[in-house]
């Protein structure tokens, strides 16, 4: 009988590609790793890694249990998902994976409720960029992500991964009320020659800010880098730069910045995936409800 352990092993390999990240993923060290692999093999009794480069590679025969492991491993989490089904009420961990300004507006509500509903259930959150997080949900990290969609601009899908719409929010050019320049900004085409604040190069909310900025006629003067949208905030306020924001930075209070409504009233869909395997489990079931909860919620 293989050892699930090290069949794991072999799938983290083929998911994170060096033995370091495995190692690093798994907190063990890369010797270990590499000598569980090795008595895998033996077991197997087949070559399931060879050397590529300063790294390995795993063999079709590798790639065949691979397979099977990633069948195996679902079919354990539903079994617990079963078992955890049939108590009286949810109980256990569940880590959730969530990008900031969903985490500032939801979270507090979300763990206010499942305090009250469920006070036996642990709860641990990350903030993570959707990208990052929809991969490592699915590479089994976490086991709840919350994530988002720019217009024409899909999210990564992964296979075993499903996807429940949570809420949407509407894309406002962000500008300051005090500042000179700014006063005679009411659309986006007015906004050709001030400072910008965007995302990082790569992250799905800057190539659209920037394409919205392009189709209006214009490079953006991009100044300032943050992914911390409340940065973004503080510079529209100041009247050091103009930014494209979603309200959900400002759930349930006055905006904090004038607002300019942008072409075709841009919304982005923020939606949560988990692993089919384990989707139907009572944590992660009762953490969909309360962040539904806090998103119907006006605070």
């Amino acid at each position: 009988m293989l050892e699930v352990r090290r069949l794991r092993l072999l799938r983290e390999l083929a998911l994170r590609g060096t033995l370091a990240r495995v190692a690093e993923a798994l907190h063990q060290s890369p010797s270990s790793v590499s000598q569980q692999l090795t008595q895998l093999e033996r077991e197997v009794g087949v070559p399931l890694l060879f050397k590529s480069g300063r790294g390995v590679r795993l063999t079709p025969q590798a790639e065949i249990l691979v397979e099977h492991t990633e069948a195996m491993l679902a079919r354990l989490e539903r079994a617990e998902s079963d078992v955890a089904a049939s108590l009286e009420r949810p109980s256990g961990s569940v880590r959730v994976a969530v990008f900031q300004s969903a985490a500032l507006a939801l979270l507090p509500a979300a763990l206010t409720w499942l305090d009250a509903e469920h006070p036996d259930l642990r709860v641990t959150v990350v903030q993570r960029e959707p990208e990052t997080a929809l991969a490592e949900t699915w590479a089994r990290d976490f086991d709840l992500v919350v994530a988002e969609e720019y217009p024409h601009h899909a999210a990564p899908r992964h296979p075993g991964l499903d996807r429940l719409p949570l809420t949407t929010d509407t894309l406002w050019l962000a500008i300051s009320p005090d500042a000179a320049e700014h006063r005679r900004i009411e659309r986006i085409e007015d906004a050709a020659h001030v400072p910008w604040v965007m995302e990082p190069v790569g992250a799905a909310s800057r190539h659209w800010a920037e394409q919205a900025c392009r189709r209006a006629g214009f490079e953006p003067d991009v100044r300032f880098e943050t992914a911390d949208l409340q940065a973004h905030l503080r510079l529209v306020q100041s009247g050091h730069a103009v930014a494209l924001l979603p309200d959900i930075l400002w759930k349930g209070l006055p905006a904090p910045a004038r607002l300019c409504p942008l072409p075709d009233d841009p919304q982005r869909s923020i939606f949560t995936s988990a692993r089919l395997s384990a989707a139907s489990s009572p944590g992660i079931a009762s953490c969909r409800r309360a962040l539904a909860y806090a998103a119907e919620s006006p605070r």
